[in-house]
């Protein structure tokens, strides 16, 4: 089976890249913007008809798309994610290589949702922020394009090489810090709200499953289990052998604190940080409904919580 892989070098995209080079019957093709990549294309700039010559000499049988950003403005949100979408969906249609196409899409395109709810591919998106919205609007894009597609929508990913600038990332940078610098307590901020963490090495398999089937729509992928970011640090401490405390601060900014863990910082001090809303504009709770994923992928999760958290201090605790 030909797979072109779009976004290989990317957080998700690498470890996709890695489950499809395990799978002997696939012939795996990289396109990006890095000089890895087997060819160099920008999604984000490139013209459809560009990619449709590619895709007509390559003649792929799936494409799965990976790439994308989730940080910078709405022109940038919107370049990346959406109209990159566009472009990929334009050349399929132009082209005659018939392939499928997997998009990874994110749980961030639903919204906020209600404490103690599970949310189910049926649920009405209302995106909190500009990302949620430029991810949803791919999805649109991918569903209204009469190709062979399907959207996995991808909650929080955890794992190995979770980036240092993401809420779980941010959580082992600051433990290693108090472990470096032998603090008896740790005081963290925004670790009230709840959310459905997925190993990426699942995704992965998640997405290595899409590829094989005939499934099309939406499909979540996640855990199925909202946990509160405060937990996940209690875990991380145990992995860590981190054996201080940890004081969570909430309450209005002030000009003296840090931010949250997730919130960009600004300048250093010593003081704690306290409670922003968490960065994807999904409100305190979010949780997948991932039935569709078991009964039309044959898809579980099997990578707990705890060794994705092992995993990300692994890293983190490599850093000088």
């Amino acid at each position: 089976m030909r797979v072109l892989l779009i976004g290989a070098n990317g957080y998700l995209g690498r470890f996709v890249a890695d489950r499809l080079l395990a799978d002997p019957a696939v012939q795996l093709t990289a396109l990006g913007r890095g000089d890895d990549a087997d060819v160099r294309f920008d999604l984000a700039s490139g013209s459809p008809g560009a990619l449709t010559r590619f895709l007509d000499a390559v003649h792929p049988q799936v494409v799965v798309n990976c790439a994308g950003t989730t940080r910078g403005g709405a022109r940038e949100l919107t370049r990346h994610n959406t109209v990159a979408v566009a472009t990929v969906c334009e050349a399929l249609r132009r082209s005659g290589c018939g392939a499928r196409l997997v998009q990874v899409g994110c749980g961030a395109e639903y919204g906020p949702s209600q404490p103690g709810s599970s949310t189910a591919e049926d649920a009405v998106p209302r995106p909190g922020g500009p990302y949620g919205v430029s991810k949803l609007a791919a999805t649109e894009l991918v569903l209204g394009s009469g190709l062979d597609a399907v959207v996995l929508r991808v909650f929080s990913p955890a794992g190995p090489g979770t980036p240092a600038g993401s809420p779980l990332g941010r959580l082992a940078e600051a433990m290693r810090r108090a472990m470096q610098s032998g603090d008896g307590e740790l005081k963290l901020g925004g670790l009230g709200v709840q959310r459905d963490f997925i190993d990426v090495r699942d995704v992965a398999r998640a997405v290595h499953a899409a590829s094989l089937s005939a499934a099309q729509g939406v499909i979540n992928i996640g855990s199925g289990r909202a946990v509160r970011l405060r937990d996940a640090a209690a875990v991380l401490a145990r992995v860590a052998g981190y054996g201080g405390a940890l004081h969570e601060l909430d309450g209005l900014p002030g000009p003296h604190l840090r931010p949250a863990i997730g919130h960009p910082r600004p300048e250093p001090d010593h003081a704690g940080p306290v409670a922003y809303p968490y960065p994807d504009g999904c409100g305190s709770w979010q949780q997948a409904d991932v039935r569709t994923a078991r009964d039309r992928l044959g898809w579980r999760p099997r990578i707990n919580l705890e060794e994705s958290l092992a995993d990300i201090w692994m890293e983190a605790a490599c850093r000088i």
